[in-house]
């Protein structure tokens, strides 16, 4: 019989496509915005100039280098100056299209609902995620996922994000449990895997992509599917 009592999952990346989702509003204010008749040749161009950009401000943002709002404008302002459009209300424009449209997309992993359902008969789910709180909430709610939860904690929310050992402390605090009862199930080694094993929760690397990893895990997945054979 498992140890475990409570599962603790990530959203971004490990039940929430986000590539999948984020790829869809992108492309939707790109045709929105007509971005081809001002100078960006393909959506395709758009997109691989913004990736790599988005990510920069991204780890920026988690080193406490820039702020919410910086991240917001200047991964869009940036996008486009690279294309020599020097615009700031398009740049703004599209900030707030993409708050509004990518949150409400509601593409999942393969099998998530599947398992989360097979795991909510056994254990007691959460859920810990970095993020913007009003968008993550968003998500959660239009892609069904809320149910699933007992508790669903928000970096932006109680004001530490991962890697820190402090959110998955106060997870386990809110779900009145410890680290021996706990696992981890998250994509992003840094912050998943190596913030819940400073926090003594063993983990579970959902890695899909099948990237190297630094150090061992306790266990490593690369579909949603097989955590019925671990749990």
């Amino acid at each position: 019989m498992s140890k475990y009592k409570h599962i603790f999952f990530d959203l971004d990346h490990t039940l929430w496509d986000f590539e999948t989702n984020s790829k869809q509003a992108l492309r939707q204010i790109f045709e929105e915005q007509k971005l081809n008749e001002k100078g960006i040749p393909s959506y395709e161009k758009f997109h691989s100039t913004y990736l790599p950009i988005n990510d920069r401000y991204w780890a920026r943002y988690h080193n406490q280098i820039v702020s919410k709002e910086k991240l917001r404008l200047g991964r869009f302002l940036d996008t486009l100056k690279e294309f020599r459009i020097d615009d700031e209300a398009l740049a703004e424009t599209m900030a707030q299209s993409y708050l509004d449209i990518s949150p409400k997309m509601t593409a999942l992993f393969t099998d998530a609902v599947d398992v989360l359902k097979y795991l909510q008969e056994k254990y007691t789910l959460h859920l810990i995620t970095n993020g913007f709180a009003e968008v993550q909430w968003i998500k959660i709610e239009n892609s069904g996922l809320k149910p699933f939860f007992e508790h669903i904690i928000i970096s932006e929310e109680v004001g530490t994000q991962k890697p820190s050992k402090e959110i998955f402390e106060i997870a386990m605090e809110r779900a009145k449990t410890n680290s021996a009862e706990s696992i981890m199930i998250g994509d992003n080694y840094n912050t998943d895997i190596v913030g819940a094993r400073n926090a003594g929760m063993d983990q579970i690397f959902f890695n899909p992509k099948k990237n190297r990893k630094r150090e061992p895990v306790t266990f490593e997945i690369t579909t949603l599917i097989e955590l019925k054979e671990i749990l």
